[in-house]
């Protein structure tokens, strides 16, 4: 991995006002691809897609990577549980911040979103989605834990039934990275989550209630899904619960199996860590694929003119 690509720290403001922090890592190939957004999974902090961003900066794009509210350097309180945020605000207003910094920095029109479980879910949630090129989702899918897989079942249901509104009850935050399913969460972010968790639609049961408008059905970029074999979170059906709220996008499906691969288990988490580097090529190759098609597009639009 080449360490001396440099990055940027950056703050932006979110509509709301809320300050936000993320990493920019810019491209020296002038001749590259579209921007780069990558929004993290439930959790992770943005440090952890370092190595991946410096990697695809290196492969000609520039990547912006930020922490959501509530999370790492986004967290703006003096502990996680004085945070007010929603999950539902890192769609509606903290990805379109980072989206609209991104366009603005790169001078670009539209990006492609790189989302991590979280970041590709509320993707619909975003105001300005007809920015969004192309949606490459890294083991997305619905969390509705009765579609996760044994003996993973039994411990969210746990986590999302008991542990989290115990938690957020008596100590006033979801205490998450002790036993390791991420950084410590805002009360608010962890009772929502677990309440679609616990839901069978998922976010869509929040639909006309806290969500007062959402983009799904009027997503028409297309999505590339990857999807590791041994992701015990999202399984087919979660897959399948999450892709149809977005009827009029172009959907593919990548399958990933860790011995084809020649590496340890993916799971959910592991596609963004260096020992998993063999799966990188696969989505840079789906981030071609997409400015391939853009520039056919473009071709055929000089020549109808």
């Amino acid at each position: 991995m080449d360490e001396t690509i440099s990055f940027e720290t950056v703050r932006f403001l979110a509509a709301d006002g809320h300050m936000l922090s993320g990493s920019y890592f810019p491209t020296s190939d002038l001749a590259g691809g579209m921007p780069v957004l990558i929004c993290p999974a439930t959790g992770v902090r943005q440090s952890f897609y370092y190595a991946f961003s410096r990697w695809l900066s290196k492969e000609g794009y520039s990547v912006l990577v930020f922490d959501y509210r509530g999370v790492g350097s986004s967290l703006a309180e003096s502990h996680v549980k004085k945070s007010k945020a929603r999950k539902q605000d890192w769609g509606e207003l903290d990805m379109p911040a980072a989206l609209e910094w991104l366009l603005k920095k790169t001078d670009a029109s539209q990006a492609i979103l790189i989302g991590h479980s979280a970041g590709a879910q509320l993707v619909g949630l975003m105001p300005n989605y007809e920015s969004i090129s192309h949606l490459v989702a890294v083991s997305a899918s619905s969390g509705y834990v009765g579609n996760i897989k044994y003996p993973t079942r039994l411990a969210a249901i746990f986590f999302t039934f008991v542990y989290i509104p115990l938690a957020a009850r008596w100590l006033g935050y979801a205490p998450a990275k002790w036993i390791g399913w991420g950084e410590d969460l805002p009360p608010m972010v962890a009772l929502q989550w677990a309440r679609w968790c616990r839901t069978p639609g998922y976010l869509e049961s929040d639909f006309g209630v806290s969500v007062e408008h959402d983009y799904y059905k009027k997503l028409t970029c297309s999505i590339t899904l990857f999807s590791a074999d041994d992701d015990p979170l999202a399984t087919k059906d979660n897959i399948s619960d999450w892709l149809r709220l977005m009827p009029f996008a172009n959907k593919e499906i990548v399958p990933l199996n860790p011995l084809e691969l020649d590496c340890d288990s993916i799971g959910h988490i592991n596609m963004f860590r260096t020992s998993r580097g063999k799966v990188w090529p696969l989505i840079l190759g789906a981030l071609k694929k997409e400015g391939e098609v853009k520039s056919d597009s473009d071709s055929r639009g000089e020549e109808d003119g």
